[in-house]
């Protein structure tokens, strides 16, 4: 049975489990995925992928290295679907001092369309398809990193742009993890949860 958490230390998460949950069960893969809230690395570490939603990402950073969560991840090389404040802490650089996990090779810049007052929602184009996209103090990709460019790297394990918005990158992936700015979460359409399970089950199927 493949299960993912989603990481629970702050903010409304409540949103992910039930995405989750109905693109499971739209993907008639009820017998082969279960969810669950996670808060502890122990936890973490019984997971197959981690999700990680918007809230408040310096007190989110902080306590996933005060519990140890982020070296359960970069060991056990867990694949990370990281929405808003998922983002910021996948990155390995960003415009403010703060507790990261570092494992993707993007800098991000914070609050990059502007504070609460500013929120908005756009439709964007992902996958080749048209998605709702809903920003709220949303980050965006200001660089992605030298470290990423050697012709040399593994192509898979390059960042690959998923979506730009008004020159914005607003979704990256890098091997098996995937960074979004906006919260599909607060959309009624699974389609992006659905390709994050998909690439767990992928992954555990050719192991």
């Amino acid at each position: 049975m493949i299960k993912i958490g989603v990481l629970n230390l702050q903010g409304a998460v409540s949103e992910h489990v039930e995405m989750t949950l109905k693109a499971i069960e739209n993907m008639g893969k009820n017998n082969e995925i279960v969810t669950e809230v996670v808060r502890y690395a122990n936890e973490v570490a019984e997971c197959n992928g981690i999700i990680i939603s918007g809230g408040e990402s310096t007190v989110i950073g902080k306590l996933i290295k005060e519990r140890g969560i982020d070296k359960v991840i970069i060991e056990n090389k867990i694949p990370v679907f990281g929405t808003c404040a998922g983002m910021v802490l996948l990155s390995k650089k960003t415009d403010y001092d703060q507790d990261i996990l570092g494992i993707m090779d993007i800098e991000v810049k914070r609050n990059s369309f502007g504070r609460q007052r500013d929120s908005f929602e756009n439709e964007i184009n992902i996958f080749n398809y048209s998605y709702p996209g809903v920003f709220i103090r949303a980050p965006s990709v200001s660089s992605i990193l030298n470290g990423n460019k050697n012709e040399s790297s593994n192509i898979k394990n390059q960042v690959q742009i998923l979506s730009v918005l008004d020159s914005n990158i607003i979704a990256v992936k890098q091997g098996n993890n995937i960074a979004m700015s906006f919260h599909p979460e607060l959309t009624d359409d699974t389609r992006l949860h659905e390709y994050y399970l998909n690439q767990i089950l992928e992954l555990n199927n050719d192991n």
